[in-house]
């Protein structure tokens, strides 16, 4: 597969080894990347997004874009690695598959590029000390306290829960945090699952139509991934039945299925503040040799339902609407990183 690369200024290509070069000016250029998980979905997408509006703002920087046209671990992995000799500056890393960037990482670390984990915790046995994210069990509870406003207190029946890709700490998180709120508020609901609805458009949607035909009479179904809330509406189209659907992310097709009604809220991660923060605090570290933060640096979550689903449709609308919408919040926290900071460790 050829990964998806983007490039702010013109690159001069080569693979350099070694990081001996001088502390550079406060105006110098800065050779930057941003590796993540795949282009094909929006979260990743918003990042990236993101990150090229932080690397903007910072002025003079030189940001290189990778990442696989689908989930492939081995190749983010060789991605990186080629970020680290020609983007010596700062790298950004969002993967999905974390362990095996133990090694790749330590290699940054050995050559003196600075790298900030972004979405994914960094794995154990790296010294990688800023992770930018959201709180996912904080997202989940989000989305499990708008679907107890759609179901009566004393309601009984199904929920069926799906979870895009098994085994990923970030989604488990969702989906306890998901959990946790219904069993408490609706006691009388089955909870069925998380079964594995896949990440990937298509697989998403086969699964999910799978799932739903097993389960006909269940009264909602919820995901945790970007592509749930898509096809949780397809199907509600394409077979005239109505249910209450709901995920998370703010893919442009999920918005739609709100404000057409067929989702009843997403719970949106508010990837691009990832992004943002992470490409301006490296530029920063490395134009003053201002220490990177440490610990988990939460960036925040939002709603979307049908009260605000207008504002949000006008701010996804395009890089600019997206830039302008999150200035106040990127100043604010940019302003008093304190505020946002607590241990790595209890990234939840």
């Amino acid at each position: 597969m050829r990964p998806h690369r983007y490039v702010a200024a013109l690159a001069v290509a080569g693979l350099l080894a070694g990081c001996g070069t001088a502390e550079p000016s406060a105006n110098a250029p800065l050779k930057m990347a941003f590796v993540y998980a795949t282009s094909t979905q929006n979260p990743f997408q918003e990042m990236a997004f993101g990150a090229k509006a932080g690397a903007a703002d910072a002025g003079n920087v030189e940001l290189a874009l990778s990442a696989p046209s689908g989930v492939d671990g081995p190749q983010e992995v060789s991605l990186f690695q080629s970020a680290i000799r020609n983007s010596k500056d700062g790298v950004a890393l969002e993967t999905l598959t974390p362990d095996l960037f133990v090694r790749p990482l330590n290699q940054a670390t050995d050559l003196g590029v600075p790298v900030v984990a972004v979405d994914t915790a960094p794995p154990a046995g790296t010294k990688v000390d800023l992770f930018i994210g959201n709180s996912n069990t904080e997202l989940g509870k989000l989305l499990g306290e708008e679907f107890v406003k759609q179901v009566p207190e004393n309601a009984t029946g199904q929920v069926v829960l799906g979870n895009a890709i098994p085994g990923l700490t970030l989604l488990q998180q969702r989906l306890d945090g998901m959990k946790s709120v219904i069993e408490a508020k609706r006691p009388g609901l089955k909870i069925s699952g998380p079964f594995d609805s896949g990440s990937e458009p298509t697989s998403n949607f086969n699964k999910w139509n799978d799932i739903v035909k097993s389960n006909p009479d269940a009264i909602g179904y919820l995901g945790v991934g970007a592509q749930d809330a898509v096809s949780l509406a397809l199907i509600q189209k394409n077979t005239g039945r109505k249910f209450l659907a709901g995920s998370c992310d703010p893919d442009v097709s999920a918005l739609q299925a709100v404000k057409d009604g067929y989702v009843f809220a997403l719970a949106s991660p508010e990837h691009w503040m990832k992004g943002y923060v992470a490409l301006r605090l490296l530029a920063e570290h490395k134009r003053t040799g201002k220490e990177l933060p440490k610990g988990w640096w939460n960036t925040g979550s939002l709603v979307v339902n049908a009260a605000n689903i207008d504002q949000i449709m006008n701010r996804q609308k395009d890089e600019d609407s997206r830039k302008a919408a999150f200035k106040a919040e990127t100043d604010k926290q940019l302003a008093d990183p304190s505020k946002y900071i607590r241990p790595i460790g209890e990234a939840n």
